[in-house]
């Protein structure tokens, strides 16, 4: 091999989203010790990022307008990040529930992103065949209602930032109870704490009322698109719980709530 003295070309496969730069003081997301994502530490237990979006940030704010933007003119791509400052893309944690209005959005780009987490209503973006949230570092966990994109057939994920992921098997975050109560709690307004989402729209499995009194909170990982996510279910009765699919082959592959749970060897291991 031949030195010549030039450096190395790297393509950016997504050319004008925001590129994270180390060294530069230049923060733009949070940073996350929720688990070790670079070595394999085994921890008893591990949590749901709490924090809440605030509605009254300027880069929410933009988000929202970005979003009817994008609903109004059909578009097939979504870039929303590269519309935002470094300041505003800190800011913004989670998505607005009226991403269910783009339905006709085929690629979602979500790059170096500083989310927490995704509200149900992916789900409803049913013309999604691409997802790239790629190093975005916070997203442990995804909804399970994402299994409702059909056509959803590539993703790039940072599969190191998700719990139970096969290459260091971090552990998930324990649910509350296996048939809990919401008694006396705004559905609209939970501790993402101990619920990890904010709101419950429907049943993560028939879209019907969640009762008050029996929500089924389960995990699974499944294959979505190129990558096993671990989904997070919110289920409306333990007959919905039943008549989730198996899970896949080197991860748990029945439904479990969290905590101490068997996993397989990591691929460390």
């Amino acid at each position: 091999m031949t030195d010549t003295g030039e450096p190395p070309v790297v393509a950016n496969r997504w050319a004008d989203v925001p590129v994270p730069v180390q060294g530069r003081r230049a923060v733009f997301r949070d940073f996350c010790s929720c688990f070790d994502q670079s070595r394999p530490r085994p921890r008893a237990r591990v949590g749901f990022h709490a924090e809440r979006q605030d509605p009254t940030a300027q880069g929410w704010r933009r988000l929202l307008e970005l979003v009817e933007e994008a609903a109004a003119d059909g578009r097939e791509e979504f870039k929303p990040l590269i519309e935002l400052s470094p300041e505003e893309r800190r800011q913004v944690i989670t998505l607005p529930p009226s991403i269910a209005k783009l339905t006709a959005v085929k690629h979602l780009v979500l790059y170096g992103s500083n989310l927490v987490r995704l509200p149900p209503e992916i789900g409803a973006m049913t013309g999604l065949e691409e997802f790239t949230p790629y190093t975005s570092y916070r997203l442990h966990w995804f909804p399970y209602e994402i299994t409702r994109c059909r056509r959803l057939a590539r993703s790039t994920v940072s599969t190191r930032a998700l719990f139970g992921n096969f290459k260091l098997r971090p552990p998930f975050p324990k649910l509350t109870s296996s048939s809990a109560s919401l008694t006396g709690l705004d559905p609209e307004r939970l501790d993402p704490g101990r619920w990890g989402p904010t709101a419950f729209p429907g049943c993560s499995v028939c879209d019907g009322p969640v009762p008050r009194g029996g929500l089924q909170q389960v995990w699974i990982s499944l294959r979505v698109a190129t990558d096993v996510l671990p989904l997070l279910v919110n289920a409306c009765s333990s007959e919905c719980v039943a008549s989730l699919p198996g899970g896949v082959r080197d991860h748990i592959t029945t439904a479990h709530r969290g905590g101490r749970v068997d996993q397989p060897p990591s691929s460390w291991d």
